[in-house]
């Protein structure tokens, strides 16, 4: 879970963290909620991404969200601006006036939302942060025609297609969902039920916190975070598979990301996160 572009150079840019990048489909006229606007992704394009200065990310909406609710920002944990949480540490309501480039269905610089705060961030059990910005989804329509991606309830579905969408990188990775993976341990923190990618997935550093869009439905099931790059055992930029007997497994070349579904259980009006939520299951303070 840590390729994003603070930490190491990548193909001569400043370093990625994690992996990341998934489609998203341009939506018409203001929607009632974001359900309503979404379209199906018939292929991706880049409508909805952003690019951070180190990492990807997405224009997010949550199935209940409203068009003056505050737009969000899906992106890794990995990925914040002061640093990677350390294991077990949640970041709550934490002030930021971090800048996103809003990307185009052909991935031109469109704009740029800038965040009040980061609603939520962790890398424990999951690697993703969620920014609030001082802009709403009508707002963002109205003045670049841009809708957001919207969140999917439910968890990803095995063997179904995903495009990993990377604002940073302004490419598109097309693969399928391989399996789920009970943990992943890097150099110190551990995800659970993971998504793992097949091979046609070749993510590198700085498609951290791109969206992984599944093909069929234009929903976002997951957010590209991670991939095991030279054969290392659970070392940084080498994650491994735990499975429930503790039994260790290595894939080099195979990258992963983490399920986003749990969101949609802590988030209640105006877009706010609400840990205390009877069903929110992410990680707390």
């Amino acid at each position: 879970m840590v390729r994003n572009a603070l930490t190491r150079p990548v193909l001569g840019a400043a370093t990625a963290l994690l992996l990341g990048a998934a489609a998203t489909v341009g939506l018409g006229a203001a929607p009632a909620s974001a359900q309503d606007a979404r379209q199906t992704a018939a292929a991706p394009d880049f409508a909805g991404i952003v690019a951070l200065n180190n990492c990807s990310g997405s224009l997010v909406a949550l199935p209940d969200s409203q068009p003056g609710d505050p737009a969000l920002v899906l992106t890794n944990g990995h990925c914040l601006e002061s640093g990677m949480p350390s294991p077990g540490e949640v970041v709550v309501d934490k002030p930021s006036s971090r800048s996103f480039t809003l990307l185009d269905a052909d991935a031109g610089d469109l704009g740029t939302l800038k965040a009040t705060k980061i609603s939520y961030a962790t890398m424990t059990d999951t690697d993703m942060a969620i920014y609030e910005t001082d802009t709403t989804y009508e707002a963002v329509s109205a003045e670049y025609g841009i809708e957001p991606l919207e969140i999917a309830a439910e968890r990803g579905t095995e063997g179904a297609p995903i495009d990993v969408v990377s604002g940073y990188w302004k490419k598109v990775y097309s693969c399928n969902l391989d399996a789920f993976v009970h943990e992943l341990h890097e150099d110190g923190w551990v995800t659970k039920d993971s998504l793992r990618y097949t091979s046609d997935c070749q993510t590198v550093g700085g498609t951290s916190g791109s969206p992984v869009i599944d093909r069929d439905s234009g929903k976002v099931v997951g957010v590209n975070n991670t991939g095991n790059e030279s054969g290392g055992e659970c070392t940084l930029n080498n994650p491994c598979e735990v499975d429930e007997n503790g039994e260790v497994t290595v894939r080099e070349g195979i990258n992963y990301g983490q399920q986003v579904h749990h969101l949609t259980k802590c988030v209640t009006t105006g877009n706010k996160v609400d840990l205390s939520l009877p069903e929110c299951a992410l990680p707390k303070p």
